[in-house]
């Protein structure tokens, strides 16, 4: 029995121990609760309110890029996903326009139909949701549709209607210049509108918003915005519209006829350095559209081929080793260096064992030009240092610090050096443009400079930066280097370049309109120094020059990369691009035409000036503020009279007789017969031009009878 009492003892202090226990831990939760709601409520509540209410980002409107007229080539389209809080409402404005709304947002959204529009509205505002998704992505119009729905009309507080506005980047002239135009994302950013993002991003703006539920469903507390987003700045390029126009669409047939693997196009005016025209195309995969993809003209390296030619022989000029008119051996189009048999192209040199030096140019002897380089500078490790030395001082190895990210850097090799895989045919080879890497941009830049005696400039695609269409920065031209070369290298090139066209590998381009200068480019993608037979052999087509060949106004390159059909040569393939590029240029420019009024134009003599022409007195002024002349007004008559004194003219009164026969000598025939039709007369006419004389004697009282004007 006394054990039974010392169990049940025992079981009673653990029932106490335990209860003791709950208690403790009760009195510590409320005590906790109590400090939490009276000593830290405030901390606790701001807590609550950071994660549920917040100052949150608001888009701004991003700058636009405008071409050098003004036209708009990259802009920000506003658009805006639409939300209705069915909470908002008064219970009779939404029972009596329910039926109503739901027609109008099947019209605009047709996943649900009319009776499901309002079940879903119903049901909504039933459960106290406040944010119902209307439609994503609605265009200003259209969202100034929907605003004027029946509730909607109320407002943001009277209807519910809650907007969402955001930008969407639209270039309106695509697909041109699409890849130098650009795009910024945040992983990428690139051509204009990567490069100069903040300029053209703007600033953020702020606004209080409510989370209602999921990690981005946020709700604005009111319309008003802690902070406004400020618009960014916009940019002015030096892309004329036309000429992207008119070489876009001369790549564009050239690369489809050829099925080449893309193709470059870019236009320079030649004084400043700014870049009128820039394309790159390459066909989409799996698609028969033509695209920009990348922008080869600004990223991409090639070995340019006979296009550099020009740097060979102006090296030589500048060193004194030549003259234009010096004979150079052709040996009948082959030549052997160090074992690798150099063969050239051209017909003619397969029949010509020496020409001079103007005429390998012309017809882009691969053995002439090599052998000059190789006979001058492959003598020896000085000589050689001394022919790269001239190709630096014509910047082919320097970038051209275009506004664009990803500018490919040039590659030459430096003489002797062991890293570089200097040869004995290195220097050969470079002649005619092989073992050296470069950028279409780049190569143009030179081109640009001998047609801008020898000055270089910096390619530059942005001239200005504006707000509201003010001018807060210009970028001016910057020569870059001020003589690439001395004044009489540049006149032999220039030389050079107008003969290819006239009697060389262009001369079935030349123009009976205007002259321009070039020179064609034909280059083997697998060259391998020749010695790779096995790989399919592809090809690079170029032509670069200027126009007109005696006042350069615009230089231009053309590249097309690995064309496939037809043929392989710059002066068949990329040629006609530039000829194409050219018409335009001078069917629309009106810098390739004298203006008519350019000279000063003398006074007339007071012979030549109009003297005692009657008529409309309004017809008169017009006509002489029309043609800018001088004149004094000394009467407010509908009839005037004009006469010349000295230099001058004047307008004078001309008093027309109520009943009489009018003097209409001087008069135009217009005027002539309004004045003597009104009057009662009938008229007849002989001759043409004004009145010379009239049948009836001004004064005479008038009786209805005929009168006849004798015109000359």
């Amino acid at each position: 029995m006394a054990k039974i009492i010392n169990i049940k003892n025992e079981v009673l202090i653990r029932v106490y121990i335990v209860g003791f226990m709950i208690a403790l831990a009760a009195l510590v939760i409320m005590g906790k609760a109590v400090k939490i709601q009276f000593v830290e409520g405030e901390k606790w509540r701001g807590v609550r309110d950071s994660l549920n209410i917040q100052e949150r980002p608001i888009e701004a409107e991003r700058g636009n890029i405008f071409a050098a007229d003004g036209s708009i080539l990259a802009t920000s389209l506003p658009f805006f996903d639409i939300y209705f809080d069915p909470t908002q409402a008064s219970d009779e404005l939404f029972n009596e326009n329910v039926d109503s709304l739901a027609h109008c947002l099947a019209k605009i959204n047709t996943e649900y139909t009319e009776g499901g529009w309002k079940q879903i509205l119903t049901d909504k505002r039933n459960a106290g949701k406040r944010y119902l998704k209307i439609k994503e992505r609605v265009s200003f119009p259209l969202k100034e549709k929907i605003q004027s729905f029946p509730i909607f009309n109320k407002g943001r507080y009277k209807g519910g209607f809650m907007p969402e506005g955001r930008f969407r980047r639209d270039n309106p002239f695509r697909p041109l210049a699409n890849r130098t135009l650009g795009y910024d994302r945040e992983t990428k950013k690139v051509g204009l509108d990567g490069y100069f993002h903040k300029t053209l991003a703007g600033e953020t703006g702020k606004r209080l918003m409510y989370r209602l539920s999921g990690k981005d469903n946020w709700m604005p507390v009111s319309d008003l915005t802690k902070i406004e987003p400020k618009k960014g700045l916009d940019i002015v390029t030096t892309i004329d519209i036309n000429i992207q126009d008119a070489a876009h669409n001369a790549l564009e047939a050239a690369v489809k006829k050829s099925k080449a693997m893309y193709g470059v196009a870019i236009v320079m005016e030649v004084k400043t350095g700014a870049i009128k025209a820039i394309v790159n195309l390459k066909k989409y995969k799996d698609k028969q559209e033509w695209g920009e993809t990348y922008n080869h003209a600004i990223a991409s390296l090639y070995e340019p081929g006979s296009t550099y030619k020009l740097a060979s022989i102006m090296a030589l000029l500048e060193d004194g080793h030549i003259e234009l008119n010096d004979i150079v051996e052709l040996d009948s189009g082959k030549y052997e260096f160090y074992d690798e048999l150099l063969i050239d192209s051209g017909k003619e040199s397969f029949v010509t064992d020496s020409t001079t030096i103007q005429r390998a140019f012309e017809i882009s002897s691969n053995v002439g030009i090599a052998k000059l380089i190789d006979k001058h500078y492959n003598r020896n490790e000085k000589t050689a240092r001394q022919f790269i030395k001239r190709i630096k001082s014509f910047n082919l190895n320097s970038m051209t610090g275009i506004e664009i990210e990803g500018e490919g850097r040039p590659y030459v090799k430096e003489a002797n050096s062991e890293e570089h895989l200097w040869s004995g045919i290195t220097l050969p080879w470079m002649a005619m443009g092989y073992e050296t890497m470069i950028t279409p941009l780049q190569l143009l830049n030179f081109y640009n400079a001998v047609a801008n005696d020898g000055r270089m400039m910096k390619p530059y695609l942005v001239k200005e930066i504006q707000q509201e269409g003010e001018t807060l920065q210009n970028f001016p031209p910057i020569v870059t280097k001020r003589r690439i070369a001395s004044s009489g290298t540049i006149r032999a090139a220039k030389t050079l370049l107008e003969g290819v066209v006239e009697r060389g590998t262009a001369e079935k381009l030349k123009s009976s309109r205007y002259k321009f200068a070039a020179k064609t480019g034909t280059s083997e993608l697998n060259y391998h120094r020749l010695n790779n037979k096995a790989s399919e052999l592809k090809h690079v087509a170029s032509f670069a020059g200027y126009f007109p060949a005696e006042n350069p106004i615009y230089s231009c390159i053309v590249v097309i990369n690995g064309p496939t059909v037809g043929s392989h040569y710059g002066g068949d393939v990329a040629g006609p691009v530039f000829r194409r590029i050219a018409d335009k240029c001078f069917d629309t420019q009106p810098a390739f035409y004298n203006s008519m009024n350019a000279k000063t134009v003398n006074r007339l003599p007071t012979a030549a000036l109009p003297h005692n022409n009657l008529g409309y007195r309004d017809d008169f002024e017009a006509i002489l503020q029309t043609l800018d002349m001088d004149y004094t007004t000394r009467t407010k008559n509908e009839w005037s009279v004009v006469t010349s004194l000295n230099d001058s003219l004047k307008i004078r009164r001309r008093t027309i007789p109520e009943k009489k026969v009018p003097n209409v000598v001087g008069m135009g025939l217009r005027d002539a017969l309004y004045l003597l039709e009104n009057k009662g007369l009938r008229v007849k006419v002989t001759g043409a031009g004004k009145v010379r004389r009239q049948s009836i004697i001004p004064g005479t009282r008038i009786r209805g009878q005929q009168i006849k004007l004798f015109l000359g």
